[in-house]
């Protein structure tokens, strides 16, 4: 018999997954769940993850769904700009990055709804896991943390399904099979990994891409953009003046329609495996590099070379879930 908890805040998608851990929180721990789902510019419309909470017994009082697409830009995704942050020379931290802001406003409604435990949906062999944990103790180190996917016995697709179906949670007919991939998408980048990716001597396959067009179908004449920057943060694109998110977005629409920022990937984790991940960057590319044309101007040769032996490490303490750390 589990620990009984009061309430718990769950990161909550209203995918499967997240469905599942709601109702085996409720099952298991007796507990009244929170569910918090974030808009950080992935895409999706958010509002069937709020029905999906109110169908499995959440309170609409606990149920919290917030835009949170210009504090990630610009509280997050512009200072890891600035830093000129690549992880192993290549990565744009696109996964990395939304991870602390989740945390934190995690940590905020534990805090505002009373509860004593938070939980997210990440597994026992990814990085995310530990992005989570890191976040959640820098902000609230006497929180508790579950993660299902370390305690439970659910160990295959089937068997969340038949939990699902056991305790009458909708499982779409799309979900039901084994998908060829998994996605993680915000404003700043889509990630793709698993299944067919798995294999680094097979080629990504051309219906894995969502975020950028290819590049024999981007037009034949180049188009040529302004960034302009104040402070080291970008504020213009071509003379319009724009919000850090609404900046993001009008520089991902430019990349994807030339092609930009595509990066195929084997990375080391943070917990010791390789992992493949194809990453779609448009806007985030265009910004990087426009960022670095303005540092060759501005910076003197010592900052500059100093910034260029600092990053790889400031990239790790990202990568790794550091964000609050002191070191970052």
């Amino acid at each position: 018999m589990a620990d009984r908890l009061r309430r718990v805040v769950l990161a909550f998608s209203g995918g499967l997954d997240t469905s599942v851990i709601l109702k085996w929180l409720q099952t298991t721990y007796k507990c009244e769940v929170v569910t918090f789902t974030a808009d950080l510019g992935q895409g999706e419309e958010l509002e069937p993850a709020r029905a999906k909470a109110e169908l499995m017994g959440v309170k609409p009082e606990h149920i919290f769904v917030d835009d949170l697409k210009e504090e990630f830009v610009g509280d997050y995704v512009f200072p890891m700009m600035r830093a000129n942050a690549l992880y192993e020379g290549l990565y744009l931290l696109g996964t990395s990055i939304a991870r602390p802001l989740i945390a934190k406003r995690q940590i905020e409604i534990a805090r505002e709804v009373d509860a004593d435990a938070v939980s997210h949906g990440a597994t026992g062999k990814g990085n995310d896991q530990v992005r989570f944990e890191l976040g959640y103790y820098a902000l609230a180190p006497d929180i508790r943390v579950i993660a299902p996917w370390r305690e439970w016995d659910l160990t295959s697709r089937t068997a969340l399904i038949e939990f699902a179906e056991k305790h009458q949670i909708p499982v779409p007919k799309d979900k039901r099979g084994e998908s060829p991939f998994s996605t993680d998408a915000n404003l700043l980048h889509t990630s793709s990994e698993g299944k067919v990716l798995e294999d680094p001597w097979v080629e990504v396959p051309d219906y894995v891409y969502s975020r950028t067009d290819d590049l024999v179908s981007a037009p034949d004449t180049p188009e040529e953009i302004t960034v302009e920057f104040k402070r080291g943060d970008a504020v213009a694109v071509n003379g319009e003046a724009l919000s850090p998110a609404n900046l993001l977005a009008r520089l991902n629409e430019l990349g994807k329609r030339h092609g930009i920022g595509r990066l195929d990937l084997v990375e080391n984790r943070f917990v010791g495996m390789k992992s493949r991940g194809m990453y779609e960057t448009p806007g985030g590319t265009i910004l990087h590099a426009a960022h670095r044309a303005i540092e060759q101007l501005t910076l003197d040769r010592g900052a500059a070379h100093l910034k260029d032996e600092l990053m790889p490490r400031y990239a790790e303490l990202l990568y790794n879930g550091f964000w609050f750390s002191p070191e970052r």
